[in-house]
């Protein structure tokens, strides 16, 4: 069951919006819509959906900087219940193509985050075990996986007191893709010493331990890694498989019979073709491939083969998170009018760069199968979706039978009165010429005050070099965009709302759900340069960020105003009228959103390393020295150097890494 949690209750059009989605998932609705403004509470609004329907869910986001901050409030609201998050794991990443205008082979190249990795592991894992999960992902969701009976097959189930030999657990871990290690055990690692078998399964951050005492498990207990002390007995331990590409000997063996089969014809094919250079290429990776699947069960890009592993036919579609979910469950698609584009242009992009690298050898035809889903595949494994936006694109309209934003239909929930009472923040307009010194007079009047600022920019490039000119004035000031990782952007926004600084500056990754509640003046460069930035809906979007506060402003540089920029001056006018209204007929006074800064995906991926230093203190140390920094140093050096006298280097490393992360904390 879903345990919601909040001190908050549904106020303004959320009660409303909360039963109108609860009707029109009691008539089967398959696409509904929650229209929510900006600062109008529609993750409380979801929050109280699930829990009324109690099934699984869904959240899917563009991007994974908003992913983070839904995964933030959502582990708030349940966290008696598995909150999960599914991004792309990559920090880096080209992937492998051929450009044959120059002859250039780029092979893929990629950076994994591998805090990132455990994450998505633990997603798929609670899903094969719980009902009670919410899992938050971006569009990556819609990439090949392994199969979720794979994963149910390959797992190892241990019983306290159950018979099972040494050298079967540890061929059963091999096989599930764990990597002896007796050195350093880390995550997706596993040492045997004696008839103690320790492992870091690759989902989690803690340890198990299995002792065995003649072929059978005698005890099963939880450890930490770094100290080795033991935290909880267990009578029965589930351990899934380490990587999401794993499969069952049997398939195994069946794929690299269909594959040699395929690489067959596809050579007898380019040799009649008179392609033999690519013939002979083909051959050789695919050769050498088999040879790794044969020997360890496992090789480099073996996702490109994933249709022999999953006996599907040509053109099927892959097995993806989607998958792993039961067929009940509910599926939420955040900023939806960017959202659902995302999903429907992934496939064709793909497919684009794969048929090069067949065409010249370097894959066999199946590599076309390891793709993302269409939008009609997708749309197929959803029983019921709800659109969330503050402006739902036509797709959105047009399948809860509207044509235009204002219009009434059963499938639309409105959400455009905030409980706070605060109005649709007002536009004005100002000359470009002189726009930064004007932006700077405006940025230090907030600074004053204590408030935040939003500049909106329209290049990476103008991003930064505005951000090295306002620090030359004293402000304190940072910049962000698509370059700058993951887990970084979810700090910088954390830092802004903990005013570590004053002004964010940066371009799209600032328009849709950001939640900072602090921000009071939303500016923006350039409004009068129409297109895909300069929206109708964007400039709404952007407009939204400055609408916590009662002091909300945007300030749109422009010379001239574009039908875009009256669109969304008309829209938001429409907006501030329908709320001006409720407070004058309820006697409402705006009040400034006031909301805590919840503890971030950052914060969490980072958890092990904060508590490294109560690992290394006893609870009566930790108690005596408090939050005297000095002296905590001095306790953790005596402690590292007699860890490396009595030869404990593993140790001695740790304490040696988080001495040097106190110094860098220190003031």
């Amino acid at each position: 069951m879903f345990n919601l949690t909040s001190a908050y209750q549904p106020k303004g059009d959320q009660p409303g919006a909360i039963n109108a989605l609860l009707e029109g998932l009691s008539r089967d609705e398959k696409y509904q819509t929650l229209l929510g403004v900006t600062g109008s509470g529609k993750t409380l609004t979801m929050a109280n959906v699930i829990t009324c329907v109690n099934r699984p869910a869904l959240v899917i986001s563009h991007n994974k900087t908003l992913a983070a901050q839904l995964y933030s409030e959502f582990k708030e609201f349940f966290p008696e219940n598995k909150v999960q998050y599914f991004v792309s794991y990559y920090d880096y990443y080209q992937p492998e193509a051929y450009i044959p205008s120059t002859d250039t082979y780029i092979e893929k190249d990629s950076s994994v985050n591998d805090d990132i990795d455990r994450l998505r592991l633990a997603a798929t894992s609670s899903l094969l075990f719980s009902r009670d999960v919410i899992i938050v992902a971006s569009v990556s969701c819609i990439y090949p996986l392994g199969s979720p009976a794979d994963h149910l097959a390959l797992m190892l189930r241990l019983k306290k007191g159950q018979e099972i030999g040494r050298e079967d657990i540890l061929k059963k871990l091999v096989e599930i893709q764990y990597e002896r290690n007796d050195l350093d055990l880390t995550r997706g690692k596993f040492r045997a010493r004696g008839n103690v078998v320790e492992l870091i399964p690759a989902y989690e951050e803690e340890g198990i331990k299995i002792e065995l005492s003649e072929n059978r498990v005698e005890n099963l207990s939880i450890f930490n890694p770094l100290t080795g002390k033991k935290r909880e007995q267990k009578e029965e331990i589930v351990i899934y498989p380490a990587k999401h590409f794993v499969t069952t000997k049997s398939k195994l063996k069946t794929a690299i019979s269909s594959i040699k089969e395929e690489l067959a014809g596809q050579l007898q094919l380019l040799k009649k073709q008179e392609k033999l250079l690519e013939a002979q290429r083909l051959e050789s990776r695919t050769k050498y491939d088999l040879e790794m699947l044969k020997e360890v069960g496992y090789c480099h890009g073996m996702e490109n083969y994933s249709r022999h592993f999953s006996g599907r036919l040509s053109g099927e579609r892959p097995e993806v998170l989607l998958d792993y979910f039961p067929k009940d469950f509910l599926l939420f698609i955040d900023e939806s009018h960017v959202t659902i584009p995302q999903i429907k242009g992934m496939h064709l992009g793909d497919r684009s760069r794969k048929e090069t690298l067949i065409e010249y050898g370097f894959r066999l035809p199946s590599a076309l199968d390891n793709r993302p889903l269409t939008y009609r595949e997708f749309d197929n494994l959803i029983k019921n979706v709800i659109f969330v936006s503050a402006t739902p694109g036509r797709f959105e309209l047009e399948h809860c039978e509207v044509k235009r934003l204002g219009e009434r239909s059963k499938n639309i929930a409105e959400q455009i009165i905030r409980p706070t009472g605060l109005l649709e923040p007002p536009i004005l307009i100002r000359p470009t010429k002189g726009q930064v010194d004007h932006l700077i007079a405006e940025i230090k009047k907030r600074v004053v005050d204590k408030e935040r600022v939003l500049v909106i920019t329209l290049s990476r490039h103008m991003a930064e070099e505005l951000t090295d000119y306002l620090k030359g004035f004293g402000i304190k000031v940072e910049y962000i965009h698509y370059e700058v990782d993951t887990i970084k952007r979810v700090e910088l926004l954390r830092n802004l709302r903990e005013a570590k600084f004053d002004v964010l500056v940066g371009i799209n990754l600032l328009r849709e759900g950001l939640d900072l509640p602090e921000v009071s003046l939303v500016a923006i460069l350039d409004a009068d340069k129409e297109g895909f930035l300069r929206s109708e809906t964007s400039l709404i979007q952007i407009a939204g960020r400055a609408a916590r506060s009662v002091k909300g402003q945007v300030i749109m540089y422009a010379d001239s105003i574009t039908r875009s920029m009256r669109s969304a001056i008309n829209e938001t006018n429409r907006r501030r009228k329908i709320q001006e209204d409720y407070n004058q007929k309820y006697h409402l006074a705006p009040v400034s959103i006031k909301k805590p800064i919840y503890k971030g995906i950052e914060e969490i991926i980072r958890s092990k390393k904060r508590s490294q230093e109560r690992s290394f203190l006893s609870e009566k140390e930790e108690k005596y020295l408090g939050r005297d920094v000095s002296a905590i140093i001095k306790r953790l050096q005596r402690q590292m150097f007699t860890a490396a006298k009595n030869l404990d280097y593993e140790k001695a490393a740790a304490l040696r890494d988080r001495i040097k992360e106190l110094k860098e904390e220190k003031p």
